[in-house]
């Protein structure tokens, strides 16, 4: 990504994480981190995306907007279960899925649903191997599509890049 996008996408990313913190109490806040953490990870790949397909600062700022809003929704809609069954399937699906083959996750207490999919699998500069995935997650009959990257740690693990 080239040092322009980066000084062009940094502030409106800024800007909008403060938003997003205004419009959050400070209950919700404590009572749900991942509420959070998804509206900072969705509008960081929301801002991404929009400038990785050449959108202008109007685009950028729009990506960042609706990638908060969507991420921290399906942050707060998803409970401590729901999360820790999401996060079962990635690690499965970083570990022995083959490209575009989906590993499955569902609890039958909230209804919800995913499927984690790698999408690429490739070794980056530094030697580690990454696997780009999308994940959908269904919430009240809802798919809610994500996107990202995780990379092998030397201990073995996968990691979620942020």
């Amino acid at each position: 990504m080239s040092l322009t996008i980066l000084r062009t996408i940094a502030p409106i990313v800024i800007i909008a994480l403060g938003l997003s913190a205004c419009a959050q109490t400070g209950e919700t806040v404590r009572n749900n981190p991942k509420t959070t953490m998804g509206g900072m990870l969705g509008a960081a790949s929301g801002g991404l995306i929009a400038a990785a397909a050449g959108g202008g600062t109007a685009g950028i700022l729009g990506g960042v907007l609706l990638g908060g809003l969507v991420g921290g929704a399906v942050g707060n809609a998803l409970d401590q279960k729901d999360k820790e069954m999401a996060a079962q399937a990635a690690q499965r699906a970083f570990e022995n899925s083959r490209t575009g083959e989906s590993s499955a996750w569902r609890n039958p207490d909230s209804g919800n649903s995913g499927s984690v999919t790698p999408t690429r699998t490739y070794q980056a500069p530094s030697g580690q191997h990454c696997r780009e995935y999308q994940h959908d997650i269904v919430i009240g009959g809802e798919v809610h599509k994500s996107y990202g990257t995780a990379c092998r740690q030397p201990d073995g693990s996968w990691k979620i890049q942020g």
